[in-house]
C-alpha cells in the first residue's frame, strides 16, 4: 500500500468530520473536540488549522482520503497528531504517515500524548523514535472521564 501525504483540500474536511464521529475511533483518540458533531466548530477549526504555520496534512492510502496529520504549537513546544480511518488500522498506514510528516517537519524536539491504553498509538510513535517522557492525567471528550495519559518526545 502506497501511503502518500499532500495538503488538505476543502473536499477532505467530510471525511475527517466522518471519521472523528466514529464511536470506537473517538474512544481510542480519547482527547477529542467537546462536541465531534459540531460542524460549524470542526470547519472553524479547520480554517485555524490550515491558515496557521502549522503543517497539516492530508494522509493518502493508494489515492483514498484515509487521514490527516500535523504538527502544531510555539516553538520548543510542537506536537504531533494524527488521525487514520479504523478501517486502515493495523496496516502500517499511520506509521508511513508520522514518518512523512515528520520529514516535512524537522524541529526537535516534538512532542506527543496518547491515551495509556492506546496501544497502537503508542506503538506507532516508539516505532517513529517518540520515547515516553511523562505520565498525566487529562479529560478525555470522547470517553467523558478523566483519564490517564502517555507523553512522548522526539528529541533528534
Amino acid at each position: 500500500m502506497q501511503v502518500v501525504l499532500r495538503e488538505v483540500h476543502d473536499s477532505d474536511l467530510p471525511v475527517f468530520f466522518r471519521q472523528l464521529n466514529d464511536p470506537e475511533a473517538a474512544r481510542m483518540a480519547a482527547f477529542t473536540v467537546e462536541d465531534p458533531t459540531d460542524w460549524d466548530a470542526f470547519d472553524a477549526l479547520w480554517k485555524r488549522i490550515r491558515s496557521s504555520g502549522d503543517v497539516a496534512r492530508t494522509v493518502l492510502a493508494d489515492g483514498d482520503v484515509v487521514g490527516s496529520a500535523a504538527v502544531y504549537g510555539e516553538p520548543g513546544e510542537r506536537e504531533v497528531t494524527y488521525w487514520v480511518d479504523r478501517a486502515y488500522w493495523g496496516r502500517g498506514v499511520a506509521t508511513a504517515a508520522l514518518r512523512g510528516l515528520l520529514a516535512e517537519a524537522p524541529d526537535r524536539p516534538l512532542y506527543a500524548r496518547t491515551a495509556a491504553d492506546n496501544e497502537g498509538s503508542l506503538r506507532v510513535l516508539q516505532k517513529c523514535g517518540f520515547r515516553v517522557s511523562a505520565t498525566a492525567r487529562g479529560f478525555a471528550n470522547a470517553r467523558g472521564e478523566e483519564i490517564d495519559e502517555v507523553v512522548l518526545t522526539l528529541e533528534r
